[in-house]
């Protein structure tokens, strides 16, 4: 049974949906920790009302990032993780730590990368005026946004979209393609070789929004 460890800095509403899709679909995994770099983060109530160990590694403890992250993997490894997952975790993380973890540490970022890498995504696509904006599940590598691109959902933009209302739909995709991207490496159904995602047994790494016209 494979053991997963997501890190979050909010609410955890990404979080959330892969604990539930776990349990729900009967994974062969658990979810061993939740873990947040501030120790007000809702998802962590969440995720101990639900059963789930939880832990504080709180980034301002520390002088720098060096000192931050290890600590972070002292903390991870005491629950031997084969998968970190980042959800709404917004530190960004050393080389080294990610090193540590290649090819078995994965995020979600909204936006459909290499498109609007960074933050403020949905209010650039507006700007943009793109036509169609999503999210995008990718493994960790040094470069920020720029790892190896696992799955992509898709949603419209439509005339009358605000950030509000564009966000909000965004998410809702997530919460379905995250669990499933993370179903996929606990089945043994995704690789990484020679810096490309391989899948098998997956009919598409694409996702498509009900609403997408």
């Amino acid at each position: 049974m494979k053991k997963l460890v997501i890190l979050i800095s909010g609410r955890g509403s990404n979080m959330e949906a892969i604990v539930r899709a776990c349990a729900a679909q009967r994974w062969s995994a658990r979810v061993a920790a939740v873990i947040s770099n501030r120790p007000d983060a809702a998802g962590l109530a969440w995720a101990a009302a639900h059963g789930v160990a939880t832990a504080v590694v709180d980034h301002t403890w520390f002088q720098g990032r060096d000192e931050f992250d290890t600590a972070l993997v002292q903390t991870l490894d005491v629950y031997e993780p084969n998968l970190v997952i980042l959800a709404g975790f917004m530190r960004v993380l050393t080389s080294a730590f990610i090193q540590r973890y290649a090819a078995r540490i994965i995020n979600i970022h909204p936006s459909l990368l290499p498109s609007f890498t960074g933050l403020h995504t949905h209010q650039r696509a507006l700007d943009a005026g793109v036509a169609v904006h999503g999210a995008t599940v990718h493994f960790v590598t040094a470069e920020l946004d720029y790892g190896p691109i696992i799955a992509q959902g898709v949603v419209s933009v439509l005339a009358s979209d605000a950030v509000v209302e564009l966000s909000a739909r965004v998410l809702r995709l997530e919460h379905n393609l995250y669990p499933r991207v993370v179903r996929w490496f606990i089945e043994d159904r995704l690789r990484l070789r020679n810096g490309r995602v391989e899948l098998t047994a997956v009919k598409t790494r694409l996702l498509l929004d009900e609403n997408l016209v």
